[in-house]
């Protein structure tokens, strides 16, 4: 009986015999060891346009962090994406920046000497400095991010330490606690308002302005070349 089984045993391809029960029994038993496994989210997209799910694997897309378009703004050029300074020592950062922050915060005192505010009074002279270095920051980062090759240290110095130094948020509370204790609420609101509006707009007006004429140069010198 067992033979006659045997015989009349056929699959699906038409095999016959021994060879059709052992090709099922060899099929069953590689169907138990691979269980079936629900796909992936996201692999159907990533098969779909040949990319793997995860796109820190690939640089080169778009949404990379280290893709050159990734930002619509400018990548700090003295600094890797892993944070760390390419080219130059922390002490050298240091040094310069204390340096720079000296020569600003002296600038600013110089100015507070030459233009004192009187008790009660607005303070022209605070709120002047802060707008003048806003302005000069807009423009000094548009220059040395998108129009020239600084030197590693120039940005430390002159942002961060001149400009840092010469720019105050202390100085600008200092002036506000002391409008208040002076009985003179609407000038501290109008001086801490205004502060920070006209910072953010000198910001924004300088490095556009910068920005068009360096366009208008570029324009000017590719006409006369051409």
């Amino acid at each position: 009986m067992g033979t006659g089984d045997e015989a009349g045993a056929e699959d699906a391809t038409g095999v016959t015999g021994p060879a059709a029960r052992d090709g099922r029994r060899s099929g069953d038993a590689a169907g138990a060891g691979a269980p079936d496994r629900a796909p992936e989210p996201g692999a159907a997209d990533a098969a779909d346009d040949g990319a793997l799910p995860d796109h820190r694997e690939h640089p080169d897309r778009p949404d990379h962090p280290a893709h050159p378009h990734a930002y619509p703004e400018p990548v700090d050029p003295d600094i890797d994406f892993d944070g760390t300074l390419p080219t130059v020592g922390l002490p050298a950062i240091v040094a310069v920046v204390a340096l720079g922050g000296a020569i600003g915060a002296s600038a600013r005192f110089g100015a507070g000497r030459l233009w004192p505010t009187a008790h009660g009074a607005f303070p022209w002279t605070t709120f002047a400095v802060n707008a003048v270095g806003c302005a000069v920051i807009g423009v000094f980062l548009v220059v040395v991010t998108e129009l020239y090759q600084a030197h590693p240290l120039v940005r430390p110095f002159f942002g961060t330490g001149v400009l840092g130094g010469f720019t105050t948020f202390s100085t600008y509370a200092v002036d506000i606690e002391r409008l208040v204790k002076a009985d003179r609420p609407a000038t501290a609101v109008a001086y801490l308002a205004g502060t920070l509006v006209t910072a953010l707009v000198c910001v924004w007006a300088a490095a556009t302005a910068i920005r068009r004429f360096a366009a208008r140069h570029t324009g000017a010198q590719s006409g006369v070349a051409a």
